[in-house]
């Protein structure tokens, strides 16, 4: 397979005139291999893809009409300004006082089904507002979903597992869902997390912290889960690049890769269990990952 430069974090030149609309939009996602009917899950960059003459919601247009009724959309709907343990805290109170620390914390939000995803992008946002979308439970990790499959995928996300077997990767797992990389690289790729939960028998764990909303009051909240550290997401990547797996191509501006997900969860299990022992030191608490 020949490879194409990596693209990630840069943008084709985007003319005047080329402006992109949810037809060109729904070809370009034809041409690249998403076909009627699955379950698909995506990370997306609105920039990365170009001027889009109806922003996200030709996006997410082209996407559902490619898709069909009977498919399910599903996006990230993660939240990292609701907890201490995430390196968005440590960078936002990096050089505060310890009373501004103090102020901070008291205003940080608690998860609640209708709060706005964090860092996720707009196309995420407008599945998750879109009427009809279900969102997962978790009050850091959670996912949105969209079609007849939504919920299924995201009932039984418990609180005390981001990413792991009993969140909606795991059930994208079994399903057969499909992974769209739509102007994003493999660091966000949450299905890779998918795969620190199984390439030990005991993998690494942490605590976690964050603010939630218990019989109306807002109080913090501690769990431990396994570590998640995104670090190695791009290595990792580059190697599952490499396999027949994954269908490479652009829509509008975007480089994208389409691939199923349980192959790139079994790869990267299989992945890590050689490579991350021996070049990966995990963080303490509160490093890299999705789950921030």
């Amino acid at each position: 397979m020949t490879n194409l430069p990596d693209l990630d974090g840069l943008d084709r030149d985007v003319r005047p005139e080329q402006v992109l609309d949810r037809r060109s939009l729904s070809r370009d996602l034809h041409w690249l291999g998403v076909v009627p009917g699955r379950i698909l899950l995506v990370h997306s960059s609105l920039r990365r893809i170009g001027l889009v003459s109806g922003g996200a919601d030709d996006v997410v247009a082209a996407l559902r009409q490619v898709l069909g009724q009977n498919a399910t959309l599903v996006v990230p709907t993660m939240t990292s300004d609701n907890s201490d343990t995430s390196s968005r805290y440590h960078a936002q109170t990096e050089g505060m006082s310890p009373e501004e620390v103090g102020r901070y914390r008291d205003a940080m939000p608690p998860f609640a089904p209708d709060c706005p995803s964090v860092g996720m992008g707009r196309i995420a946002e407008r599945v998750r507002t879109a009427p009809g979308a279900l969102r997962s439970a978790h009050p850091q990790t959670s996912f949105a979903a969209l079609g007849p499959r939504a919920r299924m995928l995201m009932d039984g996300h418990q609180r005390d597992c981001h990413l792991g077997e009993f969140s909606p990767l795991g059930r994208l797992y079994e399903a057969g869902a499909w992974v769209l990389l739509m102007g994003v690289g493999y660091e966000a790729c949450t299905c890779f997390h998918l795969a620190e939960y199984r390439y030990l028998p005991v993998p690494p764990r942490r605590t976690y912290r964050c603010v939630i909303t218990e019989a109306g009051q807002r109080m913090w909240w501690s769990y431990t889960d396994v570590e998640l550290d995104d670090r190695d997401f791009g290595t990792l990547g580059r190697a599952f690049d490499e396999t027949r797996h994954v269908v490479r191509g652009y829509v509008g501006q975007a480089e994208c890769r389409l691939f199923p997900l349980a192959a790139a969860v079994d790869f990267a299990t299989e992945w890590l269990r050689q490579h991350r022992p021996a070049t990966l030191t995990l963080l303490p608490s509160g490093g890299a990952g999705h789950a921030r």
